[in-house]
């Protein structure tokens, strides 16, 4: 089994969502959906059962879940679904040859993606995926520009891989 690239991961839907919520939280904190339920105080695991099935856990409990697996994958769902991007805060901090060489790969593959997608030879939601991607990725990069002048502290955890 391949390792994924949680980075680059982005829900095609809530339910999707929530479960590549649940998988991170198993892959990168060792937590199981009873963990899960108990750091979110929940009084039984099988709320969270039946949330996770259905795909209707309520709003107010998503940040709170999303704070149990270590991830933002609803809120970033749930921004592409309403067209906007979802881009981390930048720190202004310097980047490494490291981080723009990623950003070139990402650039590369997303060229790749439209250039597949209309040769009729990937789906759509693969290829705006892979768009979005990309996209949040430069606006994270246009901050951290903008904001070298004045950066910010580091405050936040940052487990993303």
């Amino acid at each position: 089994m391949s390792r994924r690239n949680w980075k680059n991961a982005r829900p095609t839907s809530l339910l999707h969502a929530l479960e590549l919520c649940k998988e991170y939280a198993l892959a990168k904190r060792n937590l199981s959906e009873q963990r899960i339920a108990e750091r979110m105080g929940l009084p039984n695991h099988w709320v969270l059962y039946k949330w996770l099935a259905n795909g209707r856990m309520p709003a107010v409990m998503i940040p709170v879940y999303e704070a149990a697996c270590g991830c933002h994958y609803v809120t970033q769902w749930l921004a592409a679904s309403a067209g906007k991007l979802a881009i981390d805060m930048p720190t202004g901090k310097g980047c490494d040859a490291t981080e723009v060489h990623e950003l070139q790969v990402l650039l590369h593959a997303t060229t790749g993606a439209l250039l597949a997608f209309h040769a009729g030879q990937q789906d759509s939601d693969h290829t705006l995926a892979t768009i979005q991607c990309a996209m949040e990725s430069l606006g994270w990069h246009h901050g951290n520009v903008a904001q070298h002048k004045t950066p910010q502290l580091d405050l936040g955890e940052h487990d993303d891989e």
